[in-house]
């Protein structure tokens, strides 16, 4: 038998021939794992691949709706089966990728809005917080930063007299082992540090002196080259902070002390707690998005700040927080044209005036304003 044809079940493929040779980060790579393992084999793996046809696949999909409710994470299992039958395609053991055909029609992308919290709700979440613990949430919320990036943050990276903090690594946990990594992108970055967010730090260093901890770079592993950071979040044994302990045991109890989940029942794990995922840690970084568009801070400066690879990004996940937007240009315009000084032609001429705070380079303000 030609071994080079259609015959080799999916399964085998993709452990043979597919997972070997995946890209990406290993973050990445750990989320294509995951979703070969848990949502493509156990439906389709016993297929030859030369099997999978355009039915099988609308009856799989049909399934997916009743066991994944997010509409984005099915696409993202689509697409992982897609990448892996296009894979299969350039290896000569099927003619064409089924998931093209044109009776296979994808969930339609989801268009659900990034929802912040009212600053109360995140001021309490703050506050039930131990004070060691409750710089992390700090920084999410006075600078956007993620949750990864806030455990990787050290004193090194603090701009005192700039008033800005430059965000150059994260902690990641891949099955329970933490490294260091770039940031989201691989792409570091400088965000500005408001003054009460730089008194909450000075504070936390005064407390809690920083540690320095010694984790493998950008993948985990012990053959892998290590990196000593100084940090300003650590445990009390002195390592760094673990995503998955610090969501059990610090921000979901905090998310219950204010009421947003319920409380862990008596006698339960500390890892059955509700599900919240409109309600994790990413939620200040909305929090913080929503705040600076409604004061009219610049989507190209908010843009640079988040770490977004461009403002197109920024305005489609946060254009529902400038409920503005227009009323600015029309108050400019009427100030141009109106009838203020006469003929059409305003008593004084606005001025182009640079924002030395947001790295804006021109606003216009109106004569009411600059009186």
């Amino acid at each position: 038998m030609d071994p080079r044809d259609g015959s080799l079940t999916l399964a085998d493929y993709i452990a043979t021939y597919w997972a070997p040779g995946g890209g990406g980060v290993p973050k990445t790579r750990d989320g294509q794992e995951r979703r070969a393992r848990l949502h493509i084999v156990p439906h389709l793996g016993e297929l030859p691949l030369r099997d999978i046809t355009a039915a099988e696949l609308r009856a799989y999909m049909a399934k997916l709706v009743d066991t994944v409710s997010s509409v984005d994470y099915r696409r993202g299992i689509l697409s992982e089966l897609s990448s892996i039958l296009e894979a299969a395609v350039d290896d000569k053991r099927l003619a064409r990728n089924p998931m093209r055909a044109k009776s296979v029609r994808w969930p339609t992308a989801s268009k659900e809005r990034r929802d912040a919290w009212p600053l109360e709700t995140a001021l309490r979440v703050r506050d039930a917080i131990s004070p060691r613990r409750r710089i992390t949430v700090v920084v999410g919320l006075g600078c956007g930063l993620r949750q990864g990036e806030a455990f990787g943050l050290s004193p090194r990276d603090i701009d005192w007299a700039r008033g800005v903090l430059h965000v150059r690594r994260q902690v990641q946990t891949i099955k329970g082992k933490k490294y260091f990594a770039l940031p989201k992108g691989a792409k570091t970055r400088t965000v500005d540090m408001p003054p009460a967010v730089a008194e909450e730090l000075k504070r936390h260093a005064e407390a809690f002196p920083s540690l320095e901890v010694e984790l493998p770079w950008e993948a985990p592993g012990p053959d892998r080259p290590t990196r000593k950071v100084s940090l300003l979040l650590t445990t009390r044994m002195g390592n760094a902070v673990s995503v998955n302990t610090w969501n059990t045991y610090t921000w979901k109890p905090a998310l219950a002390a204010v009421g947003i989940i319920p409380p862990l029942p008596e006698g339960a794990k500390p890892w059955q707690w509700a599900a919240a995922p409109k309600d994790g840690f990413h939620v200040l970084r909305h929090t913080y998005a929503s705040i600076m568009l409604e004061a009219g801070e610049s989507v190209v400066t908010l843009a640079r700040w988040l770490g977004h690879s461009s403002p197109a990004v920024t305005l489609g996940y946060y254009a529902h927080f400038m409920p503005e937007a227009g009323s600015r240009g029309r108050a400019a315009i009427d100030g141009l044209l109106g009838d203020e000084g006469g003929g059409g032609v305003p008593a004084e001429t606005p001025q182009i005036l640079p924002r030395a705070d947001s790295g804006d380079s021109s606003r216009l303000t109106p004569p009411e304003a600059r009186r």
